[in-house]
């Protein structure tokens, strides 16, 4: 009985310094190198998702960027108000735009930088309506200073939601998935990065 127990420790042991030549790694380092792994694998997939996000919020500022930018051309005199109707239109789809970011989920540092900035655009994008709406409210004594900030903040909007998608377009290459553009329509003086005009996918 002594001997078959003696047997039965010694190959335990003999199996332990095995694995220990095999790994020399300790708990600690193991399960740390399990951990970054896994949020390797967990921002690589919200890549994946962030950028179809994106491509939908795209799809519903990019047209009232445009229409904005014949309402406060950049760097130009604005152009006539626009009626409360069409600014009302344009708020509904700010604000949708910006409540696509709300409660992000947890991420590594460089999804939070180009996640963070397309939500900070959004929002910003929905702060310059508002201004705009305020201006088209105001006497007209007061309506050129109103206009003129909308103008500045949707210019911050459009620069801010670039820096997103240009950090977005890298991470994208980094996993593999090629360039990836979801940039908002820009003019020149925004201070707006753009596509680098690489294809998508490559």
């Amino acid at each position: 009985m002594i001997a078959a127990g003696a047997l039965a420790v010694g190959g335990l042991i003999g199996g332990l310094i095995g694995a220990a030549v095999a790994d020399p790694r300790t708990d600690i380092q193991r399960r740390i190198d399990q951990m970054q792994v896994a949020e390797v694998q967990r921002d690589a997939a919200q890549v994946l998702t962030l950028t179809d996000q994106a491509r939908r919020v795209l799809d519903l500022l990019g047209p009232v960027v445009e229409q904005l930018a014949t309402a406060l051309p950049p760097g130009g005199t604005a152009g006539p108000v626009a009626d409360q109707g069409k600014v009302d239109g344009w708020k509904a789809v700010t604000r949708k735009g910006a409540e696509e970011f709300a409660n992000p989920p947890s991420a590594g540092t460089a999804v939070n930088i180009a996640r963070g900035s397309l939500a900070a655009g959004a929002r910003q994008l929905d702060l310059a309506v508002d201004t705009y709406a305020a201006a088209v409210k105001a006497a007209e004594p007061d309506r050129p200073a109103l206009l003129t900030l909308a103008g500045r903040q949707r210019d911050t909007a459009v620069a801010t939601w670039s820096v997103g998608a240009t950090q977005l377009d890298l991470l994208n290459v980094d996993t593999g998935r090629g360039h990836q553009h979801v940039f908002l329509p820009s003019a020149p003086g925004q201070q707006a990065m753009t596509s680098d005009g690489s294809e998508e996918g490559n």
